[in-house]
């Protein structure tokens, strides 16, 4: 153990510096502070700057949102205030900033912390502010679901989960607050995540140009600092310190429809039929709150469902699947068994006098229960058990943030920041101020952790409106309450790509819009686009136009092929879900992810994976666009004329049958033909669509869709061998595999022989004809 303590003539934050095993311990009169390494590249900086203190360590924190923490071993030079490991580093000084290293060159630096403490009844009121600095030319990317360009930088945000309707492209709060962002500049990445559920404003060098202000209503400021190479590995690290998608069952990757709401469980047979009747793959309904009875949650309207194991037996006959709407507001009534368990055994929130906190939701009066508590967490899981044995597939929780739109109980209106609960209602021993964020992170981890108990040979699938960082380890997530504008299409794309570039792969916007009439072009060109979200779902509000494919019969061919496509692609976007539970990284990837150098972060075109770039159309009336490639030679997708693009700008277009797509050289996508509804996913019918333009590898991930088998594993890989191109196949047999060529001198694709493990191509050879040949093994 080493320490050093600086002269009292000094005024610093910090006057002693201890170096204990995996963590340096900092005290001054009024601050606490610890540097760990929690993992490779990662440092965590947790201070307490300013307040009444005990002893001289800071108390032991039990974080929702950090999942995997090592704490390595690091060096430490506690005479010059260094922390070093893996090549990068901390510079800490007394003052409480920091300096953060990575190959020996400075990537950020952490100006000042500052805290302020106000005693106030009935909660003491704190606020912890961070300064960083914000270079010029540097671009901030994250920050979870947060409005504008993927560039944040001059803007303003408040994190605080917010029900919020009709929300629009400058509205902030929304339903996530996902406290993570990752830095760009000259070739140097660098990613910040502050561990604070409490209330928080981050200014992105905003009303100063050259910081980034972010201030916390909390004792404490939790700091994560990642350093890597690229943007890539910030998002591993990043997500496995707060946790990974697990690999979703293959059915939640088809087709979603819903409605608020579909009335009657003959409403509901109807829509299934009506999807096969018109020959459209769906895999999956869902019940909005008119299922309940009387809005109480685990219920169903006997009158309007009454008999819901049968109607999900029928939609299984199908292969569609049924998910209802979960809500945590629970009914304020005598003979209502979820209140009358939770409150006997004391699982819900209270009041500062302790009496349980009363309010409106759906059902009124209502009262909620404390997913701080595991417990109650546990309790709460249980309970799916009743909507199991009625057929429910899986759970869609909303009205999380939690949505309050009035309380009965007595408040102080000073207290409460929009239609929630008021910051002094308690959590076990937190307050809501601290416990808001973290609402539905408890809800989705007590849902997700009961059906693992409840059905252990099947994999959950949730999907919420609100959350904080972490959510990814249990849940889906969608953009709530959007609505039937162009614009919001394209706000929704820029939503989608922020998350995935916040640690949420698993992610999607209601199609079409939820609230206004929406027209035949914008679900057409929205359906399009949602055939590359991971969470595909039709969605619309109550008292607007239907808006099921066959509403709009002019466009019902168009609808129909963009669904085919989705269907088409499962078994690169299966893949790609196994990537990113292994990974983090999501399915729809920002262009910035693997091309940090790009002048401008693009948010209206996207990579699928490495190997497609999506450059959707954005705009009634339109059926061009320009789109920008990042190398030479990316060719159009799945089309009769294979165009080939260059570098830089290039005119794309797209009719209302299709959407532009291209494969970058060496890419690899596998395509599977349509089905009304997914099985398995061991597929037996293969097209492989390869760029023989550059050397590159796909390896496809199948299983059986379901469950925690073992899984299989196929390889293609693209070599370049002299004058000749190699393709080499490695994986089981399959009753129809083919492989379709782009880039080999031809501005058209074609189909060659693929009857052999290996495919030797002639460079020089012209182009052959097209041709279908089944593989044989």
């Amino acid at each position: 153990m080493k320490s050093v303590r600086l002269s009292n003539s000094e005024v610093f934050m910090f006057k002693h510096i201890e170096a204990q095993e995996e963590r340096v311990r900092l005290s001054g009169m009024h601050a606490r502070a610890e540097i760990s390494h929690p993992l490779p590249g990662v440092w965590r900086y947790r201070v307490r700057p300013r307040g009444y203190l005990q002893g001289e360590a800071l108390p032991e924190k039990d974080s929702l949102a950090v999942s995997h923490r090592l704490d390595l071993p690091f060096e430490t030079g506690v005479e010059s205030w260094f922390c070093s490991a893996e090549g990068g580093g901390l510079q800490i000084r007394p003052d409480g900033s920091l300096q953060l290293f990575h190959r020996g060159l400075e990537v950020a630096s952490l100006e000042r912390i500052s805290g302020e403490f106000q005693p106030a009844v009935p909660i003491n009121r704190h606020r912890s502010t961070l300064i960083l600095q914000a270079p010029a030319g540097e671009a901030y990317l994250g920050f979870g679901e947060k409005v504008g360009p993927l560039n944040k930088r001059g803007m303003k945000f408040t994190f605080w989960n917010t029900d919020v309707q009709p929300h629009h492209p400058d509205t902030d709060p929304l339903y996530q607050s996902i406290p993570f962002f990752m830095g760009f500049r000259a070739g140097k990445v660098w990613a910040f995540f502050l561990d604070e559920s409490a209330r928080s404003v981050v200014d992105v060098a905003k009303d100063h140009p050259e910081r980034i202000c972010w201030t916390a209503e909390s004792p404490e400021l939790d700091m994560y600092f990642f350093v890597g190479d690229t943007p890539a590995d910030l998002i591993r690290s990043y997500t496995l310190l707060t946790g990974r998608t697990p690999l979703p069952p293959l059915w939640s990757l088809g087709l979603h429809q819903s409605r608020y709401s579909y009335e009657t469980q003959e409403e509901v047979r109807n829509v299934i039929e009506s999807y096969r009747a018109h020959q459209i793959p769906l895999d999956a309904v869902h019940l909005d709150i008119h299922h309940m009875d009387a809005y109480r949650v685990f219920t169903f309207d006997r009158h309007r469902f009454p008999d819901p194991k049968t109607l999900s037996d029928r939609a299984a006959d199908h292969g569609v699947k049924l998910i209802t709407i979960m809500d945590p507001g629970i009914k304020k009534t005598p003979d209502d068994p979820i209140y009358a368990e939770a409150a006997a055994q004391d699982f819900l929130v209270k009041t500062d006098r302790g009496d349980v906190f009363v309010g409106e939701v759906w059902p009124d009066p209502a009262v909620f229960p404390d997913f701080t508590r595991s417990e109650v967490r546990t309790w709460w899981g249980e309970k799916h058990s009743s909507m199991l044995d009625s057929g429910i597939a899986g759970f869609w929780n909303d009205m999380n943030e939690p949505s309050c739109f009035s309380c009965h109980s007595a408040f102080d209106p000073a207290l409460r920041f929009g239609n929630t609960l008021p910051d002094d209602v308690r959590h076990g021993t937190m307050r809501h101020l601290e416990a808001h964020n973290l609402y539905a992170l408890g809800m989705c981890k007590a849902t997700f952790e009961g059906l693992k108990i409840l059905q252990p040979e099947k994999r959950p699938f949730i999907v919420t409106r609100a959350g904080f960082s972490g959510i990814q380890r249990y849940s889906a997530v969608w953009t709530g309450d959007n609505s039937a504008h162009w614009e919001h299409m394209e706000m929704n794309l820029q939503l989608l790509l922020s998350l995935g570039l916040s640690g949420i792969p698993f992610v999607g916007s209601d199609l079409g819009g939820f609230l206004g009439h929406s027209s035949g072009e914008l679900v057409t060109r929205w359906t399009w686009l949602g055939a590359f979200f991971p969470f595909m779902r039709n969605h619309s509000a109550i008292g607007t136009d239907p808006q099921e494919p066959w509403a709009f019969p002019e466009h019902l061919p168009f609808i129909r092929e963009a669904i085919q496509f989705r269907y088409r692609l499962l078994p690169y976007l299966y893949t790609l879900m196994k990537e990113a539970e292994e990974t983090g990284l999501p399915p729809m990837r920002a262009m910035s992810l693997h091309h940090p150098g790009l002048k401008n972060h693009l948010c209206d075109q996207f990579l699928f994976g490495e190997n497609l770039l999506v450059a959707p159309i954005l705009r009634p009336d339109h059926t061009h666009r320009s789109a920008h490639f990042p190398s030479e030679g990316w060719m159009a997708f799945d089309r009769a004329e294979a165009l080939q693009m260059s570098e830089g700008y290039g005119l794309v277009s797209a009719g209302l049958e299709g959407i532009p797509v291209f494969l970058k050289p060496g890419g690899i996508v596998p395509l599977t033909e349509p089905g009304l509804h997914t099985s398995t996913a061991m597929w037996d019918r293969l097209e492989w669509h390869v760029h023989v333009g550059a050397e590159g590898q796909f390896t496809l991930y199948e299983d059986a869709g379901e469950g925690y088998g073992p899984g299989q594993h196929t390889t293609v890989k693209i070599e370049h061998v002299g004058q000749k191109i190699r393709i080499v196949r490695e994986g089981r047999a399959r009753s129809v595999e083919r492989l379709k060529i782009y880039g080999h001198g031809s501005r058209l694709p074609y189909l060659v022989d693929a009857s052999a493990a290996e495919i030797w191509l002639d460079v020089d050879l012209p182009d052959p004809p097209e041709a279908v040949i089944e593989l044989v093994q």
